[in-house]
């Protein structure tokens, strides 16, 4: 007796597996795509992103680089215009400062300053965050400053869905991408479906309904928010999370709607408060939902210091899921 073909399991596996099966299906697909960075082939990737791609590809597609970010961002936006797909890696994000000027400067400029004629299909990826003991050098959450400039799309990918496939859709870009990777979800098990593939960017996406308040949050955030409205549950209230997903362009539709049915938000960011992109993230409510509002808007961001190597004082500087829901329920007595 025939029947219906079974549908196809879903996988157990990590984000840095799904990270790296990104990868090397970008690299299976297209001939031109080839990944460059710090100690990407031989040593298999700082975080073991790329282990095992150096002896399947070969070194013309997975290039180890000197240890200059400004040589190999360069030659990898050289790359790009040269009609290649390259896949940069930097370490962590604290080094992308080496290249400020030409991630800054040049592959986010270049497409206006020559009119239109030259476009940047530039894919950055980079470790960012903090939570590994790697002291104040080394984890910095530096995504916002990156979302200010016009020229990049800057995604932050907090699902094993969006880890894996957020990369195609990128490479399928003209112009260039930042993906943030943030560094305490390498390890984050769970099901990634077996048909799994591109997904959409630009688009935040609601994690979890809820009708008393909405938490707002990305990357790293996320896990700590979702479990923070957990707690909440327990309580009664109901929250709703909001995983932005893309840093830039800014999904406000999404979240004006959210804050329109709860009437509270609450915007949880690991960057620093001032001048954080939780910041950009509340003033956008106040100019599209303020006659929503039923209390301020609530902000959950790493103390103003430089982030702490000891383990307990690091812990202190980060947002964590009490300090969340204690901001969600400051804004429902508000």
């Amino acid at each position: 007796m025939s029947g219906a073909p079974a549908a196809p399991r879903n996988a157990t596996t990590t984000y840095r597996e799904a990270v790296r099966v990104a990868i090397r299906e970008a690299l299976l697909a297209d001939e031109r795509t080839f990944l460059m960075g710090e100690d990407v082939g031989h040593y298999g990737g700082c975080y073991a992103v790329s282990k095992g791609l150096l002896a399947e590809f070969g070194p013309e597609r997975i290039r180890d680089t000197p240890l200059s970010e400004s040589a190999f961002v360069g030659a990898g936006i050289g790359a790009a215009l040269g009609g290649m797909r390259p896949i940069v890696e930097i370490m962590t994000v604290n080094f992308s400062l080496l290249a400020l000027d030409q991630i800054v400067n040049t592959a986010a400029t270049l497409l206006h300053m020559s009119g239109g004629q030259f476009n940047v299909p530039l894919v950055i990826r980079m470790a960012t965050g903090a939570g590994r003991q790697l002291a104040a050098q080394h984890s910095h959450s530096l995504e916002g400053w990156y979302a200010h400039v016009p020229g990049l799309k800057v995604l932050a990918p907090a699902t094993l869905e969006d880890a894996r496939g957020m990369l195609a859709t990128a490479l399928a870009d003209p112009n260039p991408v930042l993906i943030f990777e943030h560094v305490m979800l390498y390890n984050m098990e769970g099901e990634l479906p077996a048909d799994a593939g591109a997904v959409e960017i630009g688009k935040a996406a609601i994690r979890r309904p809820g009708r008393d308040v909405t938490l707002i949050a990305y990357g790293g955030t996320l896990h700590k928010t979702l479990a923070a409205a957990e707690t909440l549950a327990a309580e009664g209230v109901e929250a709703e999370v909001i995983d932005l997903r893309s840093l830039r362009p800014l999904d406000t539709a999404t979240i004006a709607a959210s804050v329109g049915r709860t009437r509270r938000a609450v915007v949880v960011d690991e960057g620093w408060r001032t001048g954080s992109l939780a910041a950009e993230v509340s003033a956008q409510i106040m100019e599209q939902a303020f006659w929503s509002l039923d209390a301020p808007v609530g902000r959950v961001c790493s103390a103003e210091v430089p982030i702490p190597y000891p383990s307990h004082l690091e812990q202190a500087a980060l947002p964590q899921p009490e300090a969340i829901a204690a901001a969600a329920r400051a804004t429902l007595a508000g």
